[in-house]
């Protein structure tokens, strides 16, 4: 596995590939559900590039970007043995004053975007460079972060980047709670208490599955389960990010947002 710290040395070995790349952005900690993604690229290019670079400008003030986990020498062992031909590692991916790209006026603030305003422009800013840095043939992202992956794919399409991006489905422990990195931060009683949130989107779906497709009784069953968490928003959408009052099937995404102590956590269910 080739490990490269700029833009300069990246260009400067992937100009020589011939084969289809797949690309895996992450901001490490790595955990099962990154190591799905890279399997998935692994399994359809001929040649995986993974970043690990933890994108300052899509934390705001008095988040958690210090203490966010790092795990440097825990991370290149898992993308040695995922087999990953190239980590992209930057120290930094900005200079001093240059052109940042915006988040759509729409469902770029609303539910994350109303939580964590400014977020989502740093978030897309720093994945443009990204893809236009790795030109890679597949780009791969989870499900779990369902609005980030939404803008995403706008993006590619509004600025016609030649990527094609691949949604993988959102992996959970054993228990049902999503894989996320800021899981080590929960200890145990929290962590019983951050499986709310899975089984108010199991309860959604049993809604849904026994023929209610009324989204305020679906929400108003998943707030119930929730308590006494501190709940962001509870969401029935489509796939364009507009409120809806009934599901459809194969057009809806349930979400909800709600911190376990000081944990932000976010989950979907895709229906």
């Amino acid at each position: 596995m080739i490990i490269v710290r700029c833009v300069k040395e990246l260009r400067e070995v992937l100009d020589h590939v011939s084969e289809s790349i797949g690309f895996v952005p992450t901001m490490g900690a790595l955990h099962s559900g990154h190591r799905s993604l890279i399997d998935s690229a692994r399994r359809d290019n001929g040649y995986v590039v993974v970043s690990i670079y933890v994108n300052p400008t899509q934390f705001l003030a008095g988040e958690d970007l210090s203490q966010y986990p790092r795990r440097e020498e825990a991370d290149f062992k898992i993308c040695e043995l995922c087999g990953v031909d190239l980590l992209f590692y930057p120290e930094t991916m900005y200079e001093k004053d240059e052109v940042s790209i915006k988040a759509p006026d729409g469902r770029g603030f609303i539910l994350e975007g109303t939580s964590r305003p400014g977020h989502f422009d740093g978030m897309l800013t720093v994945v443009a460079k990204l893809l236009n840095a790795v030109r890679p043939t597949r780009a791969y992202f989870g499900k779990k972060d369902a609005q980030q992956l939404a803008l995403i794919t706008q993006m590619v399409n509004n600025l016609v980047m030649n990527v094609e991006i691949v949604a993988m489905e959102t992996m959970r422990e054993k228990d049902g709670l999503a894989l996320s990195s800021r899981n080590v931060y929960l200890n145990e009683v929290q962590r019983s208490e951050a499986l709310k949130l899975s089984s108010s989107l199991k309860e959604a779906t049993k809604m849904v599955m026994q023929g209610n497709f009324k989204s305020s009784e679906i929400r108003y069953a998943m707030l119930g389960i929730l308590e006494p968490l501190e709940v962001e928003y509870v969401a029935v959408v489509n796939r364009r990010f507009e409120a809806i009052s009934e599901v459809v099937i194969g057009d809806t995404i349930v979400l909800v947002a709600a911190r376990v102590g000081t944990t932000r956590l976010i989950d979907n269910v895709w229906m």
